[in-house]
């Protein structure tokens, strides 16, 4: 491209293989790279999955601003995301490996040690964020389970049936992440044609069956505030919780650059399609929904406890209503295995360096598919415990999405920042920004200071343990024992050359195929 455009991705290619330029990096190749571009950019679109965000927080969303803000904040928050993803993608561009964000921050930061403690401490808030919005996908996938099953059987929705219901989900997920890896590439392929022709013909339902509709005026200037907090701004700004949510996980495009041919190219193209894609999809589903609303408080009050489902009954019918529930949450459960697969890879990327206690163990790779089997149950133990805390609190699922998004955000900003403080040193990729790399960066880094201070605050009032917004102390935690660990005896050695030459030698003998008998 030229300096004059954005993101054609038609520059010169270097003339190295995808395998010759991730020893370059420093990494040998021991995934399978088996995926195309288009399976590429499925897992992140999957991941975002409008479906199961705009959805599985559409009852927070009523609550705190209620339409105009669900309207509104989607627009604004789409855009601020395609910021924060083009400057991601540019990067990716120059450095497509698994190892993603943290690997980036290396490469951008002051050489010496200083750049090994940016990537530790961005490496540690990616680890946080994908598990947490693991938990989050699979969480919203529960509930809505569980809404279908009080539906149809009269199951009744409690915490510990919830927490029942998503631990066997998680399970699945990561059941199929380890014996049916084939299997789950193509269910990515076509979880995105369940999302498009889901939203279509939903949207299409909710738009011509019911006899009457909300107005326009409704749609996009109601505003509700159930939170208990008297300033309407500050419930604006909760609000866009909402939004940034179901923009999470479009990193995984990146995380998959070591299994997928071009990457330099496919992975930035995954990212930032990604989200173009999702924010038309996600406007489209909550007009369509919000329209289709028959009883605002009976919605909210619906003893599915999801009130997209009681608005599809009550638009569509018992039948036609708990058809396109399921729709709902085979989009969900599409959402969650490509979730836990992306996660997977971080794990295993962030063990293959020696970052988390076990790496050795961590990192190993099945010999017979060639994937991260104990990181894919790290990934789905980890989302379980963050969990719990809903048998106690009733906003944990706020938390936990607040812990997604803060986790995700402060790690997909800090390679932008160091990408700004290098200017014109750093070496563009064949995918990039041209001129307009600054700009976009800055308010990238701008929007995720934002953002990550205002999900740390309380949510609902008064503030109590029932309804305290436990996202600080998630993030706290995580944060001291990477501070601790670092201080103590990482800084001796993470992303040490020798040390992860020595590293390199023992993977690379550990993952080896076996032998076979002639």
């Amino acid at each position: 491209m030229t300096d004059d455009g954005i993101a054609s991705g038609h520059a010169e290619p270097s003339g190295l293989s995808d395998e010759e330029r991730l020893a370059q990096l420093g990494y040998t190749q021991v995934l399978a790279r088996r995926m195309s571009a288009f399976s590429n950019y499925a897992v992140s679109f999957t991941i975002i999955s409008v479906l199961s965000g705009c959805l599985t927080l559409y009852l927070f969303g009523m609550n705190t601003g209620g339409p105009a803000v669900m309207v509104w904040g989607w627009v604004a928050v789409g855009l601020m995301t395609l910021f924060v993803g083009l400057s991601m993608a540019e990067i990716c561009s120059a450095y497509p490996t698994s190892a993603g964000l943290y690997f980036w921050a290396y490469k951008l930061a002051p050489p010496g040690r200083t750049a090994a403690a940016w990537a530790w401490f961005t490496g540690w808030f990616n680890v946080l964020g994908q598990v947490a919005v693991t938990a989050g996908i699979d969480f919203g996938a529960a509930s809505f389970l569980g809404a279908y099953l009080n539906l149809q059987f009269d199951f009744e929705v409690t915490p510990g049936r919830t927490i029942l219901l998503f631990a066997g989900i998680l399970v699945l997920h990561g059941l199929l992440n380890t014996f049916g890896v084939r299997i789950v590439a193509l269910l990515n392929s076509v979880s995105v044609w369940w999302h498009v022709v889901g939203v279509a013909v939903i949207v299409g339902a909710l738009t011509f069956v019911p006899d009457k509709h909300q107005s326009a005026s409704f749609v996009v200037t109601e505003f509700v505030n159930n939170t208990g907090w008297g300033s309407g701004v500050y419930v604006v700004l909760l609000g866009l919780l909402m939004a940034q949510y179901t923009f999470t996980g479009y990193d995984a495009s990146a995380h998959m650059t070591e299994e997928t041919h071009d990457a330099s190219t496919a992975g930035p193209k995954g990212i930032v399609q990604s989200i173009w894609t999702s924010w038309i999809a996600g406007f489209v589903l909550i007009l369509g929904f919000t329209f289709a609303i028959q009883s605002y408080d009976g919605a909210l009050g619906s003893a599915t406890g999801a009130p997209p489902a009681q608005i599809l009954l009550d638009a569509l019918g018992a039948t036609a209503g708990k058809l396109l529930l399921l729709v709902v949450i085979g989009a969900q459960l599409f959402c969650g295995m490509a979730s836990v697969t992306a996660n997977s890879r971080m794990i295993y990327a962030f063990s293959r360096d020696g970052a988390l206690p076990f790496s050795h163990f961590w990192h190993t790779v099945s010999p017979r598919t060639r994937t991260p089997v104990a990181a894919v149950w790290l990934a789905v133990v980890g989302a379980l415990v963050l969990g719990l805390p809903y048998l106690i609190n009733v906003t944990a699922y706020a938390a936990v999405t607040s812990i997604a998004v803060i986790g995700l955000y402060i790690a997909y900003v800090v390679p932008t920042l160091l990408r700004l403080r290098k200017g014109e040193a750093f070496e563009r990729g064949p995918w990039h920004l041209g001129r307009w790399s600054g700009v976009i960066g800055v308010v990238a880094v701008v929007w995720v200071g934002v953002i990550t201070v205002l999900f740390m605050l309380p949510q609902v009032s008064p503030v109590t343990w029932e309804t305290f917004n436990y996202a600080p102390v998630a993030v706290l935690a995580v944060l001291g024992f990477a501070a601790t660990w670092w201080q103590a005896s990482a800084r001796h050695w993470f992303l040490n050359p020798e040390h992860d030459r020595t590293r390199a030698r023992e993977a690379a003998r550990a993952n080896a195929p076996e032998p076979v008998d002639p």
